[in-house]
């Protein structure tokens, strides 16, 4: 296939970036949890896809292409994170002892943050972005079975871990 000038491919990536920009935003905030930090990840991801436009072989790929620069973006901010911790009021508030109980409380967001990296892409990319197992494959560079055994593995994850909290009395 021949390549395109840069200026249509640029223009294709444009019309991508602009028609999928809340998913692009949703996709990066569901690795992050973080409206700044998301927004810096698709500010980088775009400067990325910009300045590897030629390396697009397939235009019409390029809403997967763009949404793995995405995952693979988000994936470097959270290694470089990694060891830094800010831990916000919340979260402090919960650790005090105040007059308020608190109930321990298992929600799918909170397990799906405990999922290792790999089963929670797979997981967003095809139930929060609605993306074919094939897309999602694509997007992690992977083949489609082992998309679909990581699915499954990530499911039954989420059922053991959903489930496996005992309902504890209050007193």
């Amino acid at each position: 296939m021949p390549i395109m000038p840069n200026r249509k491919m640029e223009k294709l990536l444009t019309r991508c970036i602009i028609d999928h920009k809340e998913n692009v935003y949703r996709l990066a905030y569901s690795y992050v949890k973080n409206k700044e930090d998301a927004l810096d990840i698709v500010q980088d991801s775009i400067y990325k896809a910009l300045k590897s436009i030629e390396l697009l072989n397939k235009p019409e790929a390029i809403k997967s292409w763009f949404f793995k620069i995405v995952v693979y973006t988000s994936l470097d901010f959270l290694r470089k994170q990694k060891n830094v911790q800010i831990v916000d009021e919340e979260t402090i508030d919960s650790y005090s002892s105040g007059t308020k109980d608190i109930y321990p409380n298992i929600d799918l967001e909170k397990t799906l943050d405990d999922l290792p990296h790999k089963y929670r892409s797979v997981i967003v990319l095809r139930y929060f972005e609605d993306l074919k197992i094939e897309e999602v494959a694509e997007i992690l560079h992977e083949n489609v079975n082992t998309i679909k055994s990581r699915l499954y593995q990530a499911l039954q994850l989420l059922r053991i871990t959903m489930n496996d909290e005992p309902a504890k009395e209050v007193k």
